[in-house]
């Protein structure tokens, strides 16, 4: 299950910088800010991951 989490932290990081990326290519503040909040979901839920490994060992 943890991978799984693992994995959905780093596809929404992933959309996010593309998001963010595709915003600032086409001067979208609103999509480039879109794109860093789910990068910042992201980076959240993979802290969130990596702290419950630290415990688990």
């Amino acid at each position: 299950m943890a991978g799984d989490q693992k994995a959905k932290a780093k596809v929404e990081q992933a959309k996010g910088k593309a998001k963010e990326t595709v915003g600032r290519a086409v001067g979208n503040e609103r999509m480039e800010a879109e794109g860093r909040a789910a990068q910042s979901k992201g980076d959240a839920r993979q802290a969130k991951e990596k702290a419950k490994d630290v415990f688990k060992h």
